[in-house]
Protein backbone atom coordinates (compact mmCIF):
# COMPACT_ATOMS: atom_id res chain seq x y z
CA UNK A 1 0.00 0.00 0.00
CA UNK A 2 1.24 3.43 -0.82
CA UNK A 3 1.52 5.84 1.97
CA UNK A 4 0.37 9.29 1.44
CA UNK A 5 3.73 11.88 1.67
CA UNK A 6 4.63 13.01 5.34
CA UNK A 7 3.13 16.37 5.51
CA UNK A 8 3.94 18.31 9.05
CA UNK A 9 1.83 21.14 8.80
CA UNK A 10 -1.78 19.07 8.16
CA UNK A 11 -2.17 18.02 11.48
CA UNK A 12 -2.79 22.25 11.75
CA UNK A 13 -5.44 22.43 8.99
CA UNK A 14 -8.22 21.28 10.11
CA UNK A 15 -8.75 22.87 13.35
CA UNK A 16 -8.13 26.73 11.65
CA UNK A 17 -10.28 25.35 8.19
CA UNK A 18 -13.00 25.05 11.07
CA UNK A 19 -12.59 28.32 13.19
CA UNK A 20 -12.85 30.00 9.44
CA UNK A 21 -16.19 28.30 8.69
CA UNK A 22 -17.49 29.18 12.52
CA UNK A 23 -16.76 32.77 11.80
CA UNK A 24 -17.98 33.29 8.74
CA UNK A 25 -21.26 31.29 10.18
CA UNK A 26 -21.43 33.72 13.14
CA UNK A 27 -20.73 37.00 10.60
CA UNK A 28 -23.69 35.39 8.46
CA UNK A 29 -25.60 35.02 11.66
CA UNK A 30 -25.01 38.62 13.48
CA UNK A 31 -25.70 40.89 9.71
CA UNK A 32 -28.87 38.59 9.41
CA UNK A 33 -30.42 39.41 12.62
CA UNK A 34 -29.27 42.87 13.06
CA UNK A 35 -31.24 43.62 9.63
CA UNK A 36 -34.20 41.90 9.93
CA UNK A 37 -35.29 41.55 13.95
CA UNK A 38 -32.90 44.20 16.25
CA UNK A 39 -34.00 47.73 15.66
CA UNK A 40 -31.57 49.92 14.94
CA UNK A 41 -29.77 51.78 17.51
CA UNK A 42 -31.00 55.29 18.66
CA UNK A 43 -29.47 58.04 16.48
CA UNK A 44 -28.12 60.66 19.31
CA UNK A 45 -26.65 63.45 16.86
CA UNK A 46 -28.83 66.76 16.94
CA UNK A 47 -29.85 68.14 13.92
CA UNK A 48 -30.72 71.84 13.97
CA UNK A 49 -31.95 74.32 11.26
CA UNK A 50 -29.51 77.11 10.85
CA UNK A 51 -30.53 78.75 7.87
CA UNK A 52 -32.88 81.66 8.28
CA UNK A 53 -33.62 81.95 4.81
CA UNK A 54 -36.05 78.83 4.55
CA UNK A 55 -38.07 80.39 6.92
CA UNK A 56 -38.93 82.50 3.54
CA UNK A 57 -38.11 85.49 4.90
CA UNK A 58 -34.99 87.46 3.95
CA UNK A 59 -33.64 90.68 5.72
CA UNK A 60 -34.94 94.22 3.69
CA UNK A 61 -32.23 95.35 0.83
CA UNK A 62 -32.48 98.54 2.18
CA UNK A 63 -32.55 99.43 6.05
CA UNK A 64 -32.01 102.84 7.54
CA UNK A 65 -32.64 104.60 10.41
CA UNK A 66 -33.82 108.09 10.41
CA UNK A 67 -31.82 108.44 7.22
CA UNK A 68 -28.90 106.37 8.63
CA UNK A 69 -28.11 103.40 6.39
CA UNK A 70 -27.86 99.93 7.88
CA UNK A 71 -24.32 98.24 7.24
CA UNK A 72 -25.81 95.33 5.65
CA UNK A 73 -22.35 93.94 4.27
CA UNK A 74 -20.94 93.19 7.36
CA UNK A 75 -21.49 89.77 8.66
CA UNK A 76 -21.73 89.87 12.14
CA UNK A 77 -23.84 92.94 11.98
CA UNK A 78 -26.74 91.59 9.69
CA UNK A 79 -26.27 88.93 11.73
CA UNK A 80 -27.22 90.38 15.10
CA UNK A 81 -29.87 91.90 12.93
CA UNK A 82 -31.31 88.37 11.60
CA UNK A 83 -31.77 87.14 15.32
CA UNK A 84 -34.34 90.35 16.12
CA UNK A 85 -36.10 89.15 12.46
CA UNK A 86 -36.51 85.85 13.02
CA UNK A 87 -36.06 85.43 16.65
CA UNK A 88 -39.99 86.84 17.46
CA UNK A 89 -42.71 84.64 17.53
CA UNK A 90 -44.31 87.83 18.14
CA UNK A 91 -45.00 88.54 14.58
CA UNK A 92 -47.65 86.38 13.54
CA UNK A 93 -49.49 85.70 17.40
CA UNK A 94 -49.37 89.58 18.21
CA UNK A 95 -49.16 91.81 15.12
CA UNK A 96 -53.18 92.58 15.15
CA UNK A 97 -52.84 94.19 18.23
CA UNK A 98 -49.92 96.31 17.97
CA UNK A 99 -51.50 97.27 14.38
CA UNK A 100 -54.24 98.52 16.17
CA UNK A 101 -52.42 100.13 18.66
CA UNK A 102 -50.23 102.06 16.22
CA UNK A 103 -53.51 103.48 14.78
CA UNK A 104 -54.55 104.86 17.89
CA UNK A 105 -51.61 106.53 19.34
CA UNK A 106 -49.32 107.48 16.49
CA UNK A 107 -51.61 110.34 15.37
CA UNK A 108 -50.68 111.27 18.96
CA UNK A 109 -46.85 111.12 18.56
CA UNK A 110 -46.01 111.74 15.43
CA UNK A 111 -47.10 115.55 15.17
CA UNK A 112 -45.05 115.96 18.64
CA UNK A 113 -41.91 114.09 16.84
CA UNK A 114 -42.47 116.69 13.79
CA UNK A 115 -42.97 119.65 15.90
CA UNK A 116 -39.30 119.68 17.77
CA UNK A 117 -37.47 118.25 15.02
CA UNK A 118 -37.15 114.51 15.64
CA UNK A 119 -37.30 112.16 12.79
CA UNK A 120 -40.89 110.07 12.60
CA UNK A 121 -38.66 106.43 13.01
CA UNK A 122 -38.31 107.78 16.83
CA UNK A 123 -41.90 106.24 17.27
CA UNK A 124 -40.95 102.76 17.11
CA UNK A 125 -38.24 103.57 20.20
CA UNK A 126 -41.94 103.54 21.89
CA UNK A 127 -43.11 100.73 20.59
CA UNK A 128 -40.19 98.83 22.02
CA UNK A 129 -40.06 100.26 25.10
CA UNK A 130 -43.56 100.10 25.97
CA UNK A 131 -46.12 98.02 22.95
CA UNK A 132 -47.40 101.85 23.04
CA UNK A 133 -48.96 101.23 26.95
CA UNK A 134 -48.70 103.16 30.39
CA UNK A 135 -46.83 100.32 31.75
CA UNK A 136 -44.34 100.16 34.59
CA UNK A 137 -40.78 97.88 34.82
CA UNK A 138 -39.05 96.70 37.18
CA UNK A 139 -36.66 99.11 37.47
CA UNK A 140 -39.78 101.75 37.99
CA UNK A 141 -39.26 103.78 34.51
CA UNK A 142 -43.26 104.57 33.33
CA UNK A 143 -45.54 105.19 30.57
CA UNK A 144 -45.33 105.16 26.86
CA UNK A 145 -41.68 106.11 26.81
CA UNK A 146 -40.67 103.80 29.92
CA UNK A 147 -39.15 107.22 31.62
CA UNK A 148 -37.57 107.01 35.16
CA UNK A 149 -38.39 109.33 37.58
CA UNK A 150 -34.86 111.39 37.58
CA UNK A 151 -34.82 111.53 33.35
CA UNK A 152 -38.57 112.72 33.69
CA UNK A 153 -37.89 115.68 36.32
CA UNK A 154 -34.84 116.84 34.46
CA UNK A 155 -37.05 117.34 31.29
CA UNK A 156 -39.94 118.95 33.01
CA UNK A 157 -42.27 116.34 34.10
CA UNK A 158 -44.22 116.59 37.70
CA UNK A 159 -43.53 113.53 39.27
CA UNK A 160 -44.68 113.04 42.71
CA UNK A 161 -47.05 111.36 44.98
CA UNK A 162 -50.00 112.98 43.56
CA UNK A 163 -48.98 113.47 39.71
CA UNK A 164 -47.29 111.50 37.94
CA UNK A 165 -46.60 113.02 34.05
CA UNK A 166 -45.00 109.72 32.66
CA UNK A 167 -48.34 108.85 32.21
CA UNK A 168 -49.53 111.60 29.82
CA UNK A 169 -48.45 110.33 25.93
CA UNK A 170 -48.27 113.87 25.00
CA UNK A 171 -46.34 115.22 27.51
CA UNK A 172 -44.43 111.99 27.96
CA UNK A 173 -43.60 112.13 24.60
CA UNK A 174 -42.07 116.17 24.34
CA UNK A 175 -39.64 114.82 27.45
CA UNK A 176 -38.25 112.14 25.01
CA UNK A 177 -37.83 114.44 22.58
CA UNK A 178 -35.69 116.60 24.53
CA UNK A 179 -33.60 113.49 25.65
CA UNK A 180 -33.14 112.65 21.98
CA UNK A 181 -32.18 116.11 20.84
CA UNK A 182 -29.26 116.13 23.77
CA UNK A 183 -28.38 113.37 22.25
CA UNK A 184 -27.91 114.54 19.05
CA UNK A 185 -26.30 117.52 19.66
CA UNK A 186 -23.37 115.09 21.36
CA UNK A 187 -23.17 112.29 18.92
CA UNK A 188 -24.00 114.20 15.60
CA UNK A 189 -25.95 110.84 15.30
CA UNK A 190 -29.56 109.85 15.62
CA UNK A 191 -28.81 106.21 15.76
CA UNK A 192 -26.36 106.51 18.72
CA UNK A 193 -29.07 109.18 19.93
CA UNK A 194 -31.44 106.36 20.17
CA UNK A 195 -29.35 103.86 21.50
CA UNK A 196 -28.50 106.56 24.31
CA UNK A 197 -32.13 106.72 25.16
CA UNK A 198 -31.26 103.20 26.94
CA UNK A 199 -27.80 103.37 28.16
CA UNK A 200 -28.07 106.93 29.05
CA UNK A 201 -25.47 109.54 26.69
CA UNK A 202 -22.77 109.36 29.73
CA UNK A 203 -22.69 105.54 29.39
CA UNK A 204 -22.70 105.93 24.96
CA UNK A 205 -19.97 108.53 25.40
CA UNK A 206 -17.93 106.28 28.13
CA UNK A 207 -18.08 103.21 25.56
CA UNK A 208 -17.46 105.28 22.24
CA UNK A 209 -13.94 106.65 24.03
CA UNK A 210 -13.01 103.56 25.89
CA UNK A 211 -13.45 101.22 22.44
CA UNK A 212 -12.58 104.01 20.37
CA UNK A 213 -15.29 103.67 17.86
CA UNK A 214 -17.51 106.01 16.37
CA UNK A 215 -20.72 104.23 15.57
CA UNK A 216 -23.32 101.95 17.38
CA UNK A 217 -22.53 99.33 15.55
CA UNK A 218 -19.03 98.76 15.82
CA UNK A 219 -19.96 98.90 19.83
CA UNK A 220 -19.55 96.48 22.27
CA UNK A 221 -22.45 96.80 24.38
CA UNK A 222 -24.85 95.18 26.95
CA UNK A 223 -27.27 92.83 25.58
CA UNK A 224 -30.39 95.24 26.00
CA UNK A 225 -28.48 98.05 24.27
CA UNK A 226 -26.69 96.04 21.54
CA UNK A 227 -30.03 94.59 20.61
CA UNK A 228 -31.35 98.43 20.81
CA UNK A 229 -31.65 99.53 17.13
CA UNK A 230 -31.93 96.18 15.44
CA UNK A 231 -35.31 95.82 17.40
CA UNK A 232 -36.44 99.24 16.67
CA UNK A 233 -35.45 98.21 12.36
CA UNK A 234 -37.77 95.07 12.97
CA UNK A 235 -40.35 96.76 14.43
CA UNK A 236 -40.46 99.52 11.49
CA UNK A 237 -40.32 96.46 8.56
CA UNK A 238 -43.03 94.99 10.45
CA UNK A 239 -45.11 98.14 11.07
CA UNK A 240 -44.23 99.68 7.63
CA UNK A 241 -44.10 96.55 5.40
CA UNK A 242 -45.81 93.32 7.52
CA UNK A 243 -46.28 91.54 4.16
CA UNK A 244 -42.48 91.24 4.85
CA UNK A 245 -43.04 88.66 7.47
CA UNK A 246 -45.86 87.25 5.89
CA UNK A 247 -48.47 88.87 7.58
CA UNK A 248 -51.85 89.91 5.62
CA UNK A 249 -51.97 93.13 4.67
CA UNK A 250 -54.39 95.27 6.46
CA UNK A 251 -55.79 98.67 6.86
CA UNK A 252 -53.27 100.66 8.80
CA UNK A 253 -54.80 104.13 8.52
CA UNK A 254 -54.47 105.94 11.49
CA UNK A 255 -57.38 106.97 13.74
CA UNK A 256 -58.47 110.48 14.49
CA UNK A 257 -57.48 111.92 17.92
CA UNK A 258 -60.71 112.02 20.45
CA UNK A 259 -62.05 115.16 20.60
CA UNK A 260 -61.52 116.82 23.97
CA UNK A 261 -62.90 119.61 26.50
CA UNK A 262 -59.45 120.57 27.77
CA UNK A 263 -60.16 122.17 31.61
CA UNK A 264 -57.67 124.34 32.75
CA UNK A 265 -56.92 124.09 36.78
CA UNK A 266 -54.24 126.02 38.52
CA UNK A 267 -55.43 125.32 42.07
CA UNK A 268 -55.85 122.55 44.15
CA UNK A 269 -59.05 119.94 43.34
CA UNK A 270 -60.09 118.51 46.64
CA UNK A 271 -62.71 116.12 45.35
CA UNK A 272 -62.23 114.48 41.76
CA UNK A 273 -65.80 113.29 41.93
CA UNK A 274 -67.38 116.87 42.82
CA UNK A 275 -65.38 118.05 40.19
CA UNK A 276 -66.44 115.14 37.76
CA UNK A 277 -69.83 116.15 38.14
CA UNK A 278 -69.58 120.25 36.93
CA UNK A 279 -68.98 118.50 33.47
CA UNK A 280 -71.34 115.85 33.94
CA UNK A 281 -69.25 112.61 33.72
CA UNK A 282 -67.74 110.86 36.78
CA UNK A 283 -64.16 110.37 38.14
CA UNK A 284 -63.50 107.04 36.31
CA UNK A 285 -63.83 108.83 33.45
CA UNK A 286 -61.27 111.54 34.20
CA UNK A 287 -59.10 109.06 35.77
CA UNK A 288 -58.83 106.90 32.52
CA UNK A 289 -57.92 110.19 30.32
CA UNK A 290 -55.76 111.35 32.45
CA UNK A 291 -53.94 108.88 33.71
CA UNK A 292 -51.43 110.78 35.37
CA UNK A 293 -53.72 111.93 38.77
CA UNK A 294 -52.88 109.16 40.60
CA UNK A 295 -55.42 110.15 43.45
CA UNK A 296 -58.83 111.01 43.93
CA UNK A 297 -58.11 114.51 44.43
CA UNK A 298 -54.68 117.13 42.66
CA UNK A 299 -52.89 119.03 45.43
CA UNK A 300 -51.41 121.90 43.84
CA UNK A 301 -49.45 123.92 46.22
CA UNK A 302 -47.38 125.58 43.83
CA UNK A 303 -50.49 126.63 41.61
CA UNK A 304 -48.73 124.80 38.37
CA UNK A 305 -51.06 124.64 35.59
CA UNK A 306 -52.60 121.07 34.47
CA UNK A 307 -55.04 120.47 31.73
CA UNK A 308 -57.81 118.21 32.42
CA UNK A 309 -59.05 116.44 29.55
CA UNK A 310 -62.52 115.01 29.26
CA UNK A 311 -63.95 113.39 25.84
CA UNK A 312 -66.93 115.67 23.84
CA UNK A 313 -68.79 112.55 23.28
CA UNK A 314 -69.99 110.44 26.50
CA UNK A 315 -71.73 107.90 24.77
CA UNK A 316 -68.71 106.40 22.79
CA UNK A 317 -66.86 103.02 23.61
CA UNK A 318 -63.70 103.89 25.00
CA UNK A 319 -63.05 100.40 26.36
CA UNK A 320 -59.97 99.78 23.32
CA UNK A 321 -58.02 103.02 24.94
CA UNK A 322 -58.12 101.87 28.09
CA UNK A 323 -55.78 99.19 28.45
CA UNK A 324 -53.17 101.11 26.93
CA UNK A 325 -53.46 104.08 28.82
CA UNK A 326 -53.76 102.26 32.28
CA UNK A 327 -51.12 100.01 31.88
CA UNK A 328 -51.32 96.28 30.60
CA UNK A 329 -52.47 95.27 34.06
CA UNK A 330 -54.94 98.00 34.90
CA UNK A 331 -52.78 99.15 38.17
CA UNK A 332 -53.31 102.32 37.88
CA UNK A 333 -55.10 103.84 41.22
CA UNK A 334 -58.69 103.91 41.08
CA UNK A 335 -61.31 104.61 43.41
CA UNK A 336 -63.08 101.18 44.38
CA UNK A 337 -66.69 103.13 44.29
CA UNK A 338 -65.60 104.56 40.86
CA UNK A 339 -67.59 102.49 37.17
CA UNK A 340 -64.84 100.37 36.14
CA UNK A 341 -62.65 101.90 34.03
CA UNK A 342 -63.47 99.88 30.59
CA UNK A 343 -67.14 101.76 30.63
CA UNK A 344 -67.90 105.71 29.66
CA UNK A 345 -69.41 108.05 31.49
CA UNK A 346 -72.04 106.54 33.78
CA UNK A 347 -75.30 107.93 32.27
CA UNK A 348 -78.00 105.63 30.73
CA UNK A 349 -77.35 106.68 27.48
CA UNK A 350 -73.79 105.97 27.41
CA UNK A 351 -74.27 102.26 29.35
CA UNK A 352 -72.27 100.05 26.58
CA UNK A 353 -73.81 96.13 27.14
CA UNK A 354 -71.47 93.76 27.00
CA UNK A 355 -72.02 89.93 26.53
CA UNK A 356 -70.09 87.28 28.21
CA UNK A 357 -68.63 84.03 27.22
CA UNK A 358 -66.61 81.36 29.00
CA UNK A 359 -63.47 79.01 28.07
CA UNK A 360 -62.76 76.45 29.70
CA UNK A 361 -58.29 76.16 28.69
CA UNK A 362 -57.71 72.67 27.05
CA UNK A 363 -54.44 71.00 27.30
CA UNK A 364 -52.12 72.15 24.81
CA UNK A 365 -54.02 75.47 24.67
CA UNK A 366 -52.18 79.32 24.77
CA UNK A 367 -53.43 82.33 26.03
CA UNK A 368 -52.00 83.48 22.85
CA UNK A 369 -53.76 81.09 20.36
CA UNK A 370 -56.88 82.21 22.53
CA UNK A 371 -56.63 85.49 21.77
CA UNK A 372 -56.48 85.33 17.89
CA UNK A 373 -59.03 82.96 17.78
CA UNK A 374 -61.67 84.85 19.33
CA UNK A 375 -59.79 88.30 18.15
CA UNK A 376 -59.06 89.63 21.29
CA UNK A 377 -55.96 91.21 23.17
CA UNK A 378 -53.89 88.33 25.49
CA UNK A 379 -53.58 91.60 27.25
CA UNK A 380 -57.59 91.61 27.31
CA UNK A 381 -57.80 88.21 28.06
CA UNK A 382 -55.30 88.63 31.55
CA UNK A 383 -57.24 91.76 32.62
CA UNK A 384 -60.51 90.25 32.77
CA UNK A 385 -59.14 87.09 34.67
CA UNK A 386 -57.19 88.95 36.60
CA UNK A 387 -54.18 87.27 35.02
CA UNK A 388 -50.44 88.93 35.85
CA UNK A 389 -47.60 88.87 32.97
CA UNK A 390 -46.47 85.71 34.99
CA UNK A 391 -48.97 83.90 35.56
CA UNK A 392 -49.69 80.78 33.31
CA UNK A 393 -53.36 79.59 33.20
CA UNK A 394 -53.62 75.10 33.40
CA UNK A 395 -56.24 72.98 31.87
CA UNK A 396 -59.48 73.29 32.81
CA UNK A 397 -58.63 76.84 33.94
CA UNK A 398 -62.30 78.53 32.80
CA UNK A 399 -61.64 81.90 31.51
CA UNK A 400 -64.20 84.39 31.19
CA UNK A 401 -64.38 87.21 27.81
CA UNK A 402 -66.20 90.09 27.12
CA UNK A 403 -67.50 91.10 23.75
CA UNK A 404 -69.67 94.27 22.97
CA UNK A 405 -73.31 93.78 21.63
Amino acid sequence: MVKPPNNRYSKYFTPILSTLVFLLIYVGLYIYLKINIYPPSENTLAYQNTNFNVLGLSIPKSLDFCGEAFPANNYEIKKNLEREFFNKSYWQSGSSVLFQKARKWFPYIEPILKREGVPDDFKYVAVIESHLSNVVSPAGAAGFWQLVPGSARNYGLVVNDCVDERYHVEKATEAACKHFKDGYAVFKNWTLSAAAYNLGIGGMQNALQRQNADNYYDLILNRETAAFIYRILAYKTLLSNPAHFGIKKRKVSALSKIPMQRISVDSTISNLKNFAKLYQTNAAVIKLFNPWLLQNQLLNPDKRTFIIEIPKDLTRDYSDYAIDLIGENGALPQNETDPPLLLPADTSSALIEYQSLTHTLKEGETLAELALFYEVSEKELRLWNKLTDTDVPKPGNILTLHFKK
